[in-house]
């Protein structure tokens, strides 16, 4: 929906992210531990290493987190985004002051552990679905503020992007159906509003299937059907519409939803649920 390619990434967006974060350990003063513990010029390589498989997401982000806070370190080692967590295989290594790594540690690892993990979990359903050719997709169910990189970790693990906010598509759901009076309705004030925008409809039966397709709906998303129903809205959808499933939906269930010729599985989970993947730093 929002042609963004697997890989791009919004620096702007990450660069105000990693600000944020390292304004967030600052705000009472400098590392108090580390001033006390660590001699002014010692120096140190950090390796960044994971410590469960998955899938990395996030190297560049932790990378420019410490050279905006270090913007002399040298960078030795740097996996790429997109590339598998090798436990005991570092993914990121920096060599710099001491005091700088250690005071920019936990930004670097909870952003790269957080978006691995998004990205991790988007590879199993991906895994699941393998050659159905059902696509794992995202929602705006995000992190305040981490919207961008969270839906760029789902594309690291091979899923999409749904619409990235509220005016880059149109989402017809059930509230905006019954303010409007009945999906036909909406489709058609939506039509007028935002002929330029692609647009999809949820709809919660068959019958209001039938209503949006008839009303030329391209893209519509199955609200919480059975796969038995998913099958059946396959069958009577003319060529050209596409599906998507949405709620509920698993990791168990998701091959047995992707086989009934869907082509899409909506998955919110990947950036409101997904464990963090364990990556750890350590000073050599």
């Amino acid at each position: 929906m929002t042609g963004f390619d697997r890989l791009d990434l919004d620096w702007d967006d990450a660069n105000r992210v990693i600000q944020l974060a390292l304004e967030e350990d600052l705000r009472y003063g400098l590392d108090a531990t580390t001033l006390a513990t660590v001699p002014e010029k010692a120096v140190a390589t950090a390796e960044i290493t994971p410590r469960a498989a998955g899938v990395l997401c996030g190297v560049s982000v932790a990378r420019t987190a410490f050279q905006r806070y270090l913007p002399d370190v040298e960078v030795v080692f740097e996996a790429t985004d997109g590339g598998k967590a090798v436990p005991g295989e570092p993914a990121l290594v920096l060599s710099g002051p001491t005091r700088g790594l250690l005071t920019v540690e936990r930004t670097a690892l909870n952003l790269v552990c957080h978006l691995s993990g998004i990205a991790t979990q988007t590879a199993r359903w991906v895994e699941a679905v393998e050659g159905t050719g059902a696509r794992i997709r995202d929602s705006r169910k995000t992190l305040p503020g981490l919207r961008l990189l969270q839906k760029y970790a789902v594309r690291c693990g091979g899923g999409v992007n749904h619409r990235m906010g509220l005016g880059d598509a149109i989402l017809i759901k059930d509230n905006h159906v019954a303010a409007a009076g009945s999906v036909g309705a909406a489709i058609r004030a939506a039509r007028e509003h935002a002929p330029e925008l692609l647009m999809e409809v949820e709809v919660d039966s068959l019958e209001q299937l039938d209503e949006a397709v008839a009303e030329g709906a391209q893209l519509v998303l199955l609200d919480n059907f059975t796969p038995e129903q998913c099958a059946e809205a396959v069958r009577r959808k003319p060529a050209g519409v596409e599906l998507e499933a949405s709620g509920g939906l698993t990791l168990d269930v998701a091959r047995r939803y992707a086989e009934t010729g869907v082509d899409y599985l909506a998955v919110g989970g990947l950036t409101h649920s997904s464990p963090s993947l364990d990556l750890g730093l350590d000073l050599r």
